[in-house]
């Protein structure tokens, strides 16, 4: 049988043609006609009151922690179980990420958790909505706003997610998007930062433009452009743009065929989450999701590593997710050890992500569940390979 790769990157409408449409229009450096388009596209359907288009999501949070205006010794509280560049945006300035325990039912940060994390130092909260699940951000916005804290929404698994009828992104006085070929929509590598309040605007479209005044030029606010602040070049190539302005315009039949998957991955697994032999993600009732991530939580690490050997070994290439960054070398730098946060330390030890991209079959979906099934239901005697990789 042919491999199944843990994702693929696709082609759902326009992309090429539109391509070829920025090399004839002649702008291929960014913010052209599809930077200009995407980032309208995703004002208008999310309701944000800016967007700007940027190479990555990474780019976007660390324009964030500039707007933030972080110094050194200052402290900005996030989740572990994250991508390093939600802390690295951070630190690159010198201030100090504070990680927070997560949720068990959706690995979300511990709402509960933040208030008990603010000190002095403290500027801003950025909650991850991981596997594009929302946070519980009702009480982190009033948290926030009790202790003049800035929110900056980690939305890159976010993107056509909602809470309580709110897209993700749109929340927090700030907000990122990624792109990246993994994400729902891609072009590779590509980012939005979303800009929701108005105060920031400003400076974030100086810092986004190598620290000038170039945009107010191009508007004719001003006469010439200069440097006026400290930033970098945070603009997207026009072909990315290109990509992914088609993307953006197939949203809804994108994400519907993600739901179908999700669904139907969840009723493959369903009988052995009735066995209690792994359990599958939580959706709360005041979440959309986008159903961009489908992953199983194993009963303990070693169980979880021999059906990651198990799988590959059949050639179907599931993954572990993130490190958790607190027990990372990094992590450790801040004072952090193995145990500061448990429940972080036991969920990234279980979890398994299955293959999940635009033109997964039911086919394929159906080896994979009998794959996981044959495993979970098999003894080290009845199944050599089992005893071989360690079970």
């Amino acid at each position: 049988m042919p491999p199944i790769p843990f994702n693929r990157p696709f082609i759902a409408g326009r992309e090429l043609y539109y391509i070829a449409q920025a090399v004839t229009l002649g702008n291929l450096g960014g913010d052209g006609v599809f930077t200009q388009r995407c980032a309208r596209l995703l004002e208008q359907r999310f309701d944000i009151g800016r967007v700007l288009m940027t190479p990555s999501c990474t780019a976007s949070l660390e324009m964030a922690a500039m707007l933030c205006q972080l110094e050194p010794g200052d402290e900005v509280i996030m989740p572990s179980y994250t991508f390093v560049s939600t802390a690295s945006a951070v630190a690159r300035l010198g201030a100090i990420p504070k990680f927070v325990d997560i949720r068990p039912d959706t690995l979300n940060i511990d709402e509960m958790l933040i208030e008990q994390a603010i000190t002095p130092r403290t500027r801003a909260i950025i909650p991850v909505h991981y596997a594009g699940v929302a946070c519980e951000m009702d009480r982190i916005m009033g948290i926030a706003e009790a202790h003049g804290l800035v929110v900056v929404e980690d939305a890159a698994q976010g993107v056509n997610a909602f809470y309580r009828g709110r897209a993700l992104g749109s929340i927090g006085h700030l907000g990122a998007y990624s792109f990246h070929e993994t994400k729902n929509f891609i072009c590779g590598e590509g980012g939005a930062f979303c800009v929701n309040d108005k105060t920031l605007l400003e400076r974030a479209e100086i810092l986004r433009d190598k620290g000038t005044n170039r945009r107010k030029f191009l508007r004719g606010e001003v006469d010439k452009y200069t440097w006026v602040d400290v930033g970098s070049s945070y603009v997207p190539s026009e072909i990315a743009s290109a990509f992914l302005c088609a993307q953006l315009e197939q949203m809804e039949s994108i994400s519907e065929r993600r739901e179908r998957a999700y669904e139907n991955y969840r009723r493959l697994l369903q009988p052995l989450a009735d066995e209690e032999l792994l359990k599958l993600p939580t959706i709360p009732p005041e979440c959309v999701s986008n159903h961009h991530i489908f992953y199983i939580l194993l009963p303990d690490q070693p169980t979880r590593d021999a059906l990651l050997r198990f799988l590959k070994a059949r050639e179907i290439m599931a993954v572990f997710h993130y490190v958790p960054l607190h027990d990372s070398p990094m992590g450790r730098t801040y004072g952090y050890q193995t145990g500061d946060l448990p429940l972080t330390e036991n969920l990234a030890g279980r979890l398994i992500r299955l293959p999940f991209f635009y033109d997964l079959t039911p086919g394929d979906q159906e080896r994979i569940a009998a794959t996981v099934a044959e495993f979970l239901h098999a003894s080290p005697a009845r199944q050599p390979e089992l005893a071989a990789s360690g079970v």
